[in-house]
């Protein structure tokens, strides 16, 4: 399964460089299960490029069929583990900034004191790369969100809801406008492609298409960049709870917001261990709510 794992790795990264970090392998390793699994599959699975390589057709539908067979193989092992009564094994957690910010370490701490044989690690990752770490069986579970009427690419999983978040225009402390509107000659800050759509559409709606000068997932920084006057944005209320920096001024959208959720893959029940953390991330968020 080691070398399914490093075919994987090797398309999900795009690299055997970047392979080999994340599986913390060394390089000539990673060529080394590559090479085995062509002879033991009989197919050529990858080619060279230049000083890199890329996958054959063959390889694309082995690895493929590799991220579902890898995410069966973790999910029996969690379902052998949550036998142990929740005494032992693993949970992996998927979540943004802005929720590693605010309510998931109340989750984690409290999941902690109740199951403290259950190792719990947390992965900071935006929702497109979270969606495939808990595809590929890296994660368990995934904190993400959605904006309304922006794609979010994440059909097959399952949802828990957890909280709607509502997203503020934010703008130096001493400019006043309450409304996208009221900024439309200014120069626009935005953060991650879904991101970026909905301000576009906000504004498309308010009769303008930003500017937008800045592009940061750091909402530490845009609100840094927005506070000495180089720009305006939209930040959801959890960014704002995150961090807040003195020299902005914010004002709630009123029909603007973000859902935000948990997701697993894969049929239920649950692993006892995912069960017990979903219920903790509910708990948690209702407390920002």
């Amino acid at each position: 399964m080691n070398r399914l794992r490093v075919l994987a790795a090797v398309a999900r990264h795009g690299s055997v460089t970047a392979a080999a970090r994340a599986l913390r392998y060394a390089q000539p390793s990673i060529s080394h299960h590559l090479a085995r699994l062509e002879a033991e599959t009989g197919s050529r699975l990858v080619q060279r490029v230049g000083r890199g390589i890329r996958l054959t057709e063959a390889g694309r539908v082995l690895a493929g069929r590799a991220e579902e067979i890898l995410a069966r193989l973790d999910a029996a092992e969690a379902e052998l583990d949550a036998l142990t009564g929740l005494t032992a094994g693993r949970v992996r957690l998927a979540a943004f900034p802005s929720a590693l910010g605010t309510f998931v370490p109340v989750a984690a701490a409290g999941f902690a004191a109740e199951h403290p044989g259950v190792e719990l690690r947390l992965i900071e990752a935006e929702p497109p790369d979270a969606v495939a770490l808990l595809r590929s069986g890296e994660v368990d579970v995934a904190v993400l969100f959605d904006h309304p009427g922006v794609p979010g690419g994440d059909d097959g999983l399952r949802r828990v809801p957890l909280l709607t978040d509502r997203l503020h225009l934010v703008t130096p402390s001493d400019v006043d406008g309450d409304s996208p509107a009221d900024h439309a000659g200014r120069r626009w800050i935005t953060g991650c492609e879904r991101c970026r759509a909905h301000l576009v559409r906000c504004c498309a709606e308010a009769g303008f298409t930003p500017d937008i000068a800045f592009t940061t997932d750091d909402y530490v920084a845009v609100q840094a960049l927005v506070a000495v006057g180089l720009g305006v944005t939209v930040l959801p209320g959890l960014a704002l709870a995150a961090s807040r920096h003195p020299g902005v001024r914010s004002v709630a959208l009123p029909a603007e917001h973000r859902a935000v959720f948990a997701a697993v893959h894969g049929a239920a029940p649950d692993p006892a261990a995912t069960a017990a953390l979903l219920e903790r991330l509910a708990d948690a968020a209702a407390g920002v709510s």
